[in-house]
C-alpha cells in the first residue's frame, strides 16, 4: 500500500483539500471525502475538515488502496529529449500528452514515460508526480525540465520562486493587438463558478505577471512572444482572455474554437541555472507544425 504524500505548490494554493486531492491523484472527489471523514487524510500531521483550503507548502498525506488506485507503471512512451545528464532531463512535450497521472488520466503520461527512461526521479512532489518540478497543460506543447533527485528538485523549485528560471512561449491569440508590447499584471485565482477554470480575481489569488511582444499580425489574430514572470495555472490563457484576446483554439477560455486539438501555445524557451555546475543553461525549440500551418494559412511569414 503506497503512502501518498503531496506538497502544495503555488499553483494549488487556496483550493479545498478534497478538490486538491481529486485533481492531483487518480481518486474521485467522493472517495477523497470519505477518506477525510474517516480521518485517514492528514494535513501537516492533523486531520482536516474537507472544506479547509490549501496553503503554500502544506504537506498532505494518506494511505489508501483500492482497485481504482494502481501503482504507476513505467511505459515505453517516446520522449523528445532536448538535454539530459545525471541530475536532470529537459524534454519537448507534444500537445495532447498529460504531465502526470490524475483523475481521467491514470497512465500514458510524461511521468509514466520518465519512469521507463530514468533510473531515479525526485519524490518531493509526491507519489504521482516523481521528477515533476513544473507543469505544462495537456494541450500546450514545449519545454519541461524534470529532476532526478530531491536536491536538484529543490534547487530548480527555488529558481521558479525567485524568478531566475525564465520561460517564453509562442502564442497565437484572437484579434489584432495594436500595441507592439505590453505587460499584464493581474492576480489569478480559482474561479468560484467553475473549479476547473482560473480567472483574474482578488479572492484567494496570487500575483501574476505576463509580458508579451507582437511578432506578427494577421487579419483576425496575432502571434506573440510571451514571457512568464510568475507561474500560475493557465496563466497565459487566463491573462489573454482577460484582455479580450484569448488564445486561438482554447476550448476553455476562448468563445470559439477551430477543433478539439487544443490551444495554440508552445513553450519554446527555457533557461535556468544548473544545480551542480551553477552555469546558466538555455534551451530553445522550434515552433510546432500545427502553429506553422496556421500562420501559413493566414499569409504570415514568421515561421521561427
Amino acid at each position: 500500500m503506497p503512502r501518498i504524500k503531496l506538497k502544495v505548490d503555488e499553483d494549488n494554493v487556496g483550493i479545498r483539500i478534497d478538490s486538491y486531492l481529486a485533481e492531483n491523484t487518480p481518486l474521485s472527489r467522493t472517495a477523497i471525502q470519505k477518506l477525510i471523514e474517516n480521518g485517514e487524510v492528514f494535513l501537516n500531521g492533523n486531520v482536516p475538515n474537507k472544506k479547509v483550503k490549501t496553503e503554500l507548502d502544506d504537506i498532505v498525506e494518506f494511505e489508501y488502496e483500492e482497485k481504482t488506485l494502481t501503482d504507476i507503471k513505467p511505459q515505453d512512451i517516446p520522449l523528445d529529449i532536448v538535454y539530459e545528464d545525471e541530475d536532470l532531463i529537459v524534454i519537448n512535450k507534444p500537445k495532447g500528452l498529460v504531465v502526470h497521472p490524475a483523475v481521467g488520466n491514470p497512465d500514458g503520461t510524461i511521468v509514466n514515460a520518465l519512469l521507463y527512461h530514468c533510473k531515479e526521479l525526485s519524490d518531493i512532489n509526491g507519489y504521482y508526480r516523481p521528477g515533476i518540478v513544473h507543469r505544462i497543460d495537456k494541450d500546450t506543447s514545449g519545454l519541461l525540465v524534470c529532476a532526478k533527485n530531491n536536491e536538484v528538485h529543490n534547487f530548480l523549485s527555488e529558481q521558479l520562486k525567485d524568478k531566475t528560471c525564465y520561460r517564453k512561449y509562442y502564442a497565437i491569440v484572437n484579434g489584432v493587438i495594436e500595441n507592439n508590447e505590453g505587460e499584464i499584471n493581474a492576480p489569478i485565482g480559482r474561479s468560484e463558478k467553475n473549479r476547473q477554470q482560473m480567472c483574474v480575481t482578488s479572492k484567494n489569488s496570487k500575483e501574476a505577471i505576463t509580458l508579451f511582444r507582437v511578432l506578427e499580425r494577421y487579419n483576425d489574430s496575432t502571434l506573440l512572444d510571451v514571457e512568464l514572470k510568475t507561474g500560475r495555472t493557465h496563466q497565459i490563457r487566463v491573462h489573454m482572455q482577460y484582455i479580450n484576446h484569448a488564445v486561438v483554439n482554447d476550448s476553455r477560455y476562448a468563445k470559439k474554437v477551430i477543433d478539439d486539438s487544443g490551444q495554440f501555445l508552445h513553450a519554446y524557451f527555457l533557461s535556468f541555472i544548473h544545480p551542480r555546475t551553477k552555469e546558466r543553461m538555455e534551451f530553445k525549440t522550434r515552433m510546432p507544425q500545427y502553429m506553422r500551418d496556421y500562420i501559413i494559412s493566414k499569409g504570415g511569414t514568421y515561421l521561427d
